[in-house]
């Protein structure tokens, strides 16, 4: 369906009534579902501006998103001003709605003590004939943002870049905490000098950027050591 050349659009609002502008200026909760809706349609029709519209298209389903999103695209080009284009910009938001919303039920994991973060580990790191170096970043709730690898070697070591792992720590949002992990395949769970070392160096300087290194787990032959429990952190 084509659209009417002679669409009143946004920019004939008022400034202070245009929702893109009243976004920027006050936020997204500034907004009512209906200004959403016409930031993604942009214009309406000959007899009604975008905002009008999307007020006319929420009334169909009760103004209620669950029923708007099961709107296919044949039942919104059926809106005078409604395209193709716009409809697929409808549903889309809408999908992306729904995929957030069940993104947010899945349960974090919380570190409460080295088991816990020795079980978050166990998978990647246990009955590997290498070794391997991995991260995990936790926010303010000691709750698992992110598990990163951030090195694979040999049977005997693993090269490990400090800078790397605090730059992945930095540029992830609401991490304030992390932990070291690696593994040996030889099942001999002793830190060694590098290990100490590389610890000790990440430990002051996370503390210079007000991050924690919390502790730094050695996987070995279904045991682990950690640096926090044998208080080689203080």
């Amino acid at each position: 369906m084509s659209e009417d050349t002679g669409n009143i659009t946004i920019k004939h609002l008022a400034e202070e009534d245009r929702p893109r502008e009243k976004l920027m200026l006050k936020g997204t909760s500034a907004l009512s579902d209906a200004e959403l809706i016409a930031i993604l349609i942009g214009s309406g029709n000959t007899q009604e501006t975008a905002v009008q519209l999307s007020q006319r298209i929420l009334s169909s389903v009760q103004h209620n998103l669950n029923e708007l999103g099961k709107l296919s695209i044949k039942d919104l080009t059926g809106f005078k001003g409604i395209g193709e284009a716009k409809a697929i910009a409808i549903i889309a938001a809408t999908e992306l709605g729904r995929r957030r919303k069940t993104s947010e039920t899945i349960q974090k994991t919380k570190i409460k003590s080295s088991n816990d973060a020795y079980q978050e580990l166990l998978a990647e790191l246990s009955d590997k004939p290498y070794e391997e170096f991995y991260i995990l970043l936790l926010n303010r709730a000691n709750e698992v943002i992110a598990k990163i690898n951030v090195s694979k070697g040999g049977t005997t070591g693993t090269v490990v870049d400090g800078k790397i792992i605090l730059k992945h720590a930095i540029e992830t949002p609401r991490c304030c905490g992390l932990i070291l992990a690696h593994n040996h395949p030889s099942g001999n769970l002793n830190p060694s000098e590098a290990d100490i070392k590389i610890t000790n160096n990440l430990k002051t300087a996370a503390s210079l950027i007000d991050l924690h290194l919390l502790d730094h787990i050695i996987v070995g032959d279904k045991a682990y050591f950690s640096f926090a429990d044998e208080g080689m952190l203080r």
